[in-house]
């Protein structure tokens, strides 16, 4: 009996895991592909290349926001949303592009995070125009409330909700902790179970205080984890600087076939570069996804207009891609690993490049790294699904403690297990909620695009913009935020 039990499960999750592998076929390899490239570039057209133009606003809107009396600032939540952006995909992500798509794939991941800017610009303003109060007076807001309020459709926010609390809230917080003890057991010979129970420790220290608790952890790892990661890559770009110019050129050359490039006696297509630099830059910044959206809304008393917080996202989607996706393929490309015939793939490929490079104490930065970028995105993404939780109960706490001990389960289940069904589950669950964000992105990018217009037609008149629902119809039944009483002007200097 238990003979034909074994076989029964097995097969079982054979045929499961190839109807979610054929799911994910689709939705990443072809449909959501083309719908975000094709919503970034209408985005971008629309608003007139404003991630170009108000770049340096972007900047300064940013550091007008660092201090409120209560609630979270528009530093922190560009915190928060940067320590779920940024994990192990700024890392193996990066190397799994070029060993996939070679030096060109670098390329069109720029490509589509120039363009991504502007998809998390107009996500971001729709999750401020729609935000709402809690229990606790702390904002909230997301693509599953602009879809209740500014769709009218409960269903569609509900089934997003689902969605984003299945593969943010408990899979992807299981892969992060499965990579960390991975790392820790490979690399010093920890013991897997033990760690499990240390980072669940640290993840319910943070998630038990909430979304604030999580804002604050974020404020203060986040710029450390980057400035030190960016530090490292500094340092190898020195080392190597009369190389640099060669490396970028290769990359442009090898986008568009000019070059042929070849790594470990492997030759790329255009048509490989391309699929891998756009899949995994929109893997990596998430713009269009809806993920960062949730806690976009949750800025107060700054922004005091909805299209001030889409300014600090789009800068989000820049530091993640531009920046810190672009250090990892710098250390990789100017070390010369990749053209080695014994290089190695995924995040191994990295730590190569830096033991090649600077040594083996290198070893210990990578561990460091690993457990600052996947710790970080374990709280993050808790903030992500605690956002929705209340949004299925009302903006109420009801379920809120049992939820976080769920988080924590599957935390300690990550660490110590393996399932690559589950994992594969999880990326169905994040394409579904992408493609349910977009098409509410497009049904709703009129309102979007006019709130825009109105805050660079404020700045162009030398006023701090300020948002005035008279000017907009649309929003007369609207209830929640954006009240007048809601609105304490800051001035961004």
């Amino acid at each position: 009996m238990s003979v034909i039990n074994e076989t029964w499960v097995t097969t079982l999750n054979n045929s499961l895991g190839a109807v979610i592998n054929a799911i994910n076929g689709v939705l990443w390899g072809q449909l959501l592909v083309y719908l975000l490239v094709g919503v970034g570039v209408y985005f971008t057209i629309r608003l007139g290349f404003i991630q170009i133009r108000q770049f340096r606003h972007a900047i300064d809107v940013l550091k007008s926001g660092k201090e409120v009396d209560n609630g979270l600032s528009s530093y922190e939540v560009f915190c928060t949303s940067m320590a779920a952006r940024v994990g192990t995909g700024n890392m193996a992500g990066v190397a799994v592009a070029l060993a996939a798509g070679g030096p060109g794939a670098i390329f069109w991941m720029w490509l589509i995070a120039l363009f991504g800017m502007s998809t998390a610009f107009v996500e971001s303003t729709l999750a401020q125009i729609y935000k709402t109060k809690d229990v606790d007076g702390q904002y909230r807001g997301g693509p599953a409330y602009y879809m209740e309020k500014g769709l009218g459709q409960r269903w569609m926010g509900s089934l997003f909700s689902v969605f984003l609390i299945i593969a943010f809230g408990l899979v992807f917080n299981a892969v992060q902790a499965n990579t960390i003890t991975d790392a820790l057991s490979h690399s010093f010979g920890f013991n897997e179970t033990v760690m499990g129970v240390v980072l669940v420790a640290f993840s319910a220290f943070f998630i038990m205080g909430g979304l604030r608790k999580v804002a604050a952890a974020s404020a203060r790892i986040v710029p450390v984890m980057a400035i030190g990661y960016l530090a490292i890559a500094m340092v190898i770009v020195v080392m190597n600087i009369t190389e640099l110019p060669a490396v970028l050129s290769l990359i442009v050359k090898s986008a568009f076939g000019w070059q042929e490039a070849a790594a470990g006696g492997v030759a790329y297509t255009v048509a490989q570069a391309m699929q891998s630099g756009i899949a995994r830059g929109l893997f990596s910044n998430e713009a269009g996804m809806g993920s960062a959206a949730n806690v976009a809304a949750s800025a107060t008393p700054n922004p005091n207009h909805p299209a001030s917080q889409g300014f600090v996202q789009m800068l989000g989607v820049f530091v993640d891609t531009i920046v810190i996706c672009s250090a990892s393929a710098a250390m990789i490309m100017l070390s010369g690993v990749m053209n080695q015939p014994d290089a190695a793939t995924g995040i191994s490929l990295l730590q190569q490049a830096l033991t090649s490079e600077l040594g083996g104490w290198t070893t210990f930065f990578m561990a460091a790294a690993i457990i600052l970028f996947c710790f970080t995105s374990i709280i993050a993404n808790y903030s992500y699904a605690e956002t929705n939780i209340m949004f299925l109960n009302g903006n109420t706490k009801k379920g809120l403690f049992v939820f976080r001990l769920c988080v924590l389960g599957m935390v300690m289940f990550g660490s110590v297990a393996s399932l690559p069904v589950v994992w594969n589950l999880a990326d169905a669950s994040m394409g579904m909620m992408a493609l349910t964000n977009i098409v509410a992105l497009i049904l709703l990018s009129k309102l979007a695009i006019k709130v825009i217009k109105d805050y660079e037609i404020q700045l162009k008149q030398g006023k701090t913009p300020e948002f005035d629902r008279s000017k907009f119809p649309e929003l007369d039944d609207l209830e929640g935020a954006w009240h007048p009483e809601d609105a304490k002007p800051v001035e961004i200097k």
